[in-house]
């Protein structure tokens, strides 16, 4: 593949020359929907129109990922075609951003990051950042913590490191991310940890959380609006059930009294080390692996 066929830049676009490049892919992980909920989100309440179109077809797999059709009594009616594009945004303040949003490429990974290095280098990006959420062996009834790693520890100097050394499957976002610091461009990425229970549920704290995290490592005005109602309307929900059901109660209460501990244990002066402090998280991740026996 040819990076510079992969893709169609609009013919007018603005001077971008400092501007951030927001990334969002769907088809690897994104637990409570996390990440597709503030991208969303962000499209809905901000000015947008889209600048840049990637070629789907060389990159899609369409039967692992078949896009739906609509049949109507006797003809075929619509095609939900899958879109992979770069929109450009406004923040409250006025000033531009990108998001790049649509599915995870299923070929040509090299290629294709090639291609958005390209569209960094065209724009002038100073910055790209990548969101999703993770499932985690932690309770709703806990603050949300954000995983966050970059290019250079400058850049999430505020976040502890959660894991010591820990090897997952690839991803685009996460090999983006990787390519980026090899050629010297700054690039970072947040993971919302997320409810284990939650995961498979829309949960629109995480996103909440991840929009907290982009607007401070950015420096965007991102507006919360109706993502705050959202979010206050599951977690009201999510309590309803947890009252209904005993042995659910008894579950968030387990993972409470680790979770409370974990943070003692890691809030303890005499374990200041970023290997001890990751170790320890490992430890208790390996817990939350063994279910209950009532479950």
């Amino acid at each position: 593949m040819d990076p510079e066929n992969l893709y169609e830049v609009d013919s007018e676009v603005p001077d971008l020359t400092g501007a951030v490049l927001l990334h969002h892919f769907e088809g690897f992980m994104d637990a409570g929907a996390a990440g597709r909920l503030l991208s969303e989100h962000l499209l809905e309440t901000l000015e947008s129109r889209v600048i840049a179109r990637f070629d789907v077809d060389g990159l899609i797999d369409y039967r692992s990922r078949r896009p739906l059709m609509t049949y109507a009594t006797d003809h075929w009616e619509d095609y939900a075609a899958p879109e992979l594009v770069v929109h450009l945004l406004w923040d409250s303040a006025g000033h531009p951003f990108l998001l790049l949003k649509g599915p995870e490429p299923d070929r040509g990974w090299e290629a294709f990051i090639q291609a958005v290095r390209s569209l960094i280098d065209r724009w002038g990006v100073r910055l790209t950042v990548g969101f999703h959420g993770i499932p985690m062996g932690v309770p709703h009834t806990r603050p949300l913590n954000v995983i966050g790693h970059a290019t250079r520890p400058e850049l999430v100097s505020e976040y502890q490191p959660f894991f010591n050394r820990v090897q997952v499957p690839g991803n685009v976002s996460g090999l983006l991310e990787f390519r980026l610091g090899q050629a010297g461009h700054d690039a970072m990425g947040f993971a919302a940890q997320v409810p284990h229970y939650l995961a498979q549920s829309q949960y629109p704290t995480a996103a909440v959380t991840l929009l907290d995290a982009l607007a401070r490592a950015t420096g965007l005005a991102l507006p919360i609006g109706s993502l705050v109602d959202a979010a206050q309307a599951a977690d009201a929900e999510i309590h309803r059930q947890v009252a209904e059901s005993e042995e659910v109660a008894q579950v968030v209460e387990a993972l409470e009294r680790q979770y409370d501990a974990f943070i003692q244990t890691v809030g303890n002066t005499d374990l200041p080390s970023a290997d001890e402090l990751g170790a320890e998280f490992e430890r208790f991740l390996a817990e939350q692996q063994r279910p209950p026996d009532h479950l």
